[in-house]
């Protein structure tokens, strides 16, 4: 354990060894570096910089001032500490130190996270890399949606949501040995939607390994994962989950998951609320009251 949080400090041990000697514009990019760890490495250059008051050289200086040979060798690094994966305890602790000690505190503070994730899917091209997973997703034979642990229930969402929309869809949301049987799934024509986080589980190795066997293109959601599986996606949809080693938060993969929902019934809506409609008349098979309702008046 000593380890492992010793490892998880070397990068910040290193800034702070050398920030003193930085110019005053460079050690703004420093702190950025890192209190804003996954913005570093969901961010271009131009856009660290912007968010950092710097200049884009600065930020590549800064980051050769550190030690690294480049901006990408700095994002390696900070990757690995990200992958460090510190307990839920410490993770809570870290969120609450900065979060104050009244409600009103936590709801402003959780609010402003959500903001900058949002921030982050408004780019233009985060919406042409939406563009082309929308269409990956209509245009598959089946879907198939993976996630474990509380992305397992986002997995299982979607899942749902899909397929009230009239587009096959499995859940891959059971973790260890269980998610075998439904691995078995996936076959040429597939597509695979991805909510997966560092560390790199071996749940998500073998999904990609089996993905690949078959051709089946993979779309990955992640804030960490993007940089380790490079080549191996055909899309990343990097979406934050709030600050480093704090609390993970999924309003901003909620909001990209309705997104895809929205989205796939606008490509398709003929089919999408001839779904809903059968969806409704199922349900007042069982329930009498539900056939007062439905999408849509029928002309």
């Amino acid at each position: 354990m000593a380890d492992k949080m010793q490892k998880s400090r070397i990068f910040e041990d290193r800034v702070r060894g050398v920030i003193e000697t930085l110019a005053p514009a460079e050690q703004r990019v420093a702190r950025f570096f890192v209190d804003q760890k996954q913005a570093a490495l969901l961010n271009s250059a131009a856009e660290i910089a912007q968010l950092a008051g710097a200049s884009d050289a600065t930020v590549v200086r800064t980051a050769r001032a550190l030690g690294f040979e480049n901006l990408s060798t700095l994002r390696v690094a900070l990757l690995e500490e990200l992958t460090g994966a510190p307990s839920p305890g410490t993770r809570m602790q870290r969120t609450l130190a900065e979060t104050g000690n009244q409600a009103s505190d936590a709801l402003h503070h959780v609010i402003g996270m959500h903001e900058q994730a949002l921030d982050v899917l408004r780019r233009e091209e985060f919406a042409a890399s939406f563009e082309r997973c929308v269409d990956r997703l209509a245009n598959a034979a089946r879907r198939h949606v993976f996630g474990i642990g509380p992305s397992g229930a986002v997995a299982d969402y979607a899942s749902l949501q899909f397929n009230r929309i009239g587009l096959p869809t499995n859940a891959l949301s059971a973790s260890g040995i269980a998610l075998a049987d439904r691995l078995l799934w996936i076959g040429k024509g597939d597509v695979v939607l991805m909510i997966a986080y560092a560390p790199l589980y071996r749940e998500v190795e073998v999904l990609i390994e089996q993905a690949g066997k078959h051709e089946v293109p993979v779309i990955l959601i992640s804030d960490d994962l993007g940089l380790s599986l490079d080549g191996k996606v055909a899309e990343v949809l990097p979406v934050p989950r709030g600050n480093a080693g704090h609390l993970a938060m999924h309003a901003g993969t909620m909001v990209l998951i309705e997104s895809l929902i929205v989205a796939l019934a606008a490509k398709r809506k003929d089919a999408a609320i001839d779904s809903l409609d059968r969806l409704s008349r199922l349900r007042g098979a069982i329930d009498k009251t539900w056939s007062k309702r439905g999408t849509r008046k029928r002309k």
